[in-house]
């Protein structure tokens, strides 16, 4: 039998991600997933672990307010609330997307920019201002928050098992940074499903997902692979014309609730 195995969120872009035992699903995916995200204060452009390895270290966890909760080593906690939707907008680019978002406020950047160590913004994005899914995959009322281009992520825990094999150790699935995981399917068995469903909820998987150098990253360290691990050995057998793919993207129909354990229905 197929069940939902693991949820993560991970309210900030690129920052550190949380283990839930149950999540709730809105229009941009889980609840709290990727509403956050930091910008280069000068160019507005988004920041990830790509350039910025040290985000790996930054706890920034959603809060029962709907804020952020940061946190890293050497740093006193800081709460930050919620901006006002159409307050303090800021243009910001993610990939081919530009959008106008409001600003978290100074305190939360200086707290920020000094972790980072350049000056940095901290952005929010309300479902008002969310952004729509990339063209030819899905539907035209699909959105995504700061999620690279769907609001949904799903890996069988068989095709992570497939992988830490052929690479000869144990993989953290928080490499890959899902959302889903799913247990009880052979490797690699999402690659052909088209709509499942947990619970009440529906989900339309609509584009595999092509994996970059974040992969190599350990989540717990920020240490690169000097192998480039596992996306090398990616590149030996999931390879395609598009990228390396690994795992599904998927867009959720409907609102509901989500638990760890919850029976999974291929629906096509």
């Amino acid at each position: 039998m197929l069940r939902l195995s693991a949820l993560y969120r991970f309210p900030l872009k690129s920052g550190k991600g949380e283990s839930l035992l149950q999540a709730r699903l809105d229009k941009l995916g889980l609840v709290g997933d990727r509403r956050w995200m930091l910008v280069d204060q000068a160019s507005g452009r988004f920041l990830t672990q790509r350039a910025d390895p040290k985000m790996s270290q930054l706890s920034a966890l959603w809060n029962a307010s709907g804020g952020l909760t940061l946190n890293a080593r050497g740093f006193e906690a800081l709460d930050v609330a919620v901006p006002e939707v159409d307050t303090d907008l800021r243009g910001v680019t993610i990939w081919r997307d530009t959008l106008r978002v409001p600003d978290a406020g100074d305190v939360a950047a200086d707290w920020l920019s000094r972790f980072i160590e350049k000056p940095v913004r901290l952005v929010h994005v309300p479902l008002e201002r969310a952004r729509t899914t990339e063209a030819g995959y899905g539907r035209d009322d699909d959105k995504v928050a700061f999620a690279d281009g769907y609001p949904l992520l799903l890996i069988g825990q068989a095709s992570l098992d497939d992988i830490s094999h052929k690479v000869g150790r144990p993989l953290d699935m928080l490499r890959f940074r899902p959302n889903l995981v799913i247990e009880g399917s052979e490797a690699f068995a999402e690659d052909g499903w088209k709509r499942i469903r947990i619970g009440d909820v529906e989900f339309r998987l609509v584009k595999s997902c092509s994996r970059c150098i974040l992969t190599t990253i350990d989540p717990y360290t920020g240490i690169r692979d000097e192998q480039r691990e596992p996306l090398a050995t990616l590149m030996t057998y999931r390879k395609q014309d598009d990228g390396i793919m690994f795992g599904q993207n998927l867009v959720n129909d409907g609102s509901g609730v989500l638990e760890v354990g919850m029976p999974v229905t291929i629906l096509e």
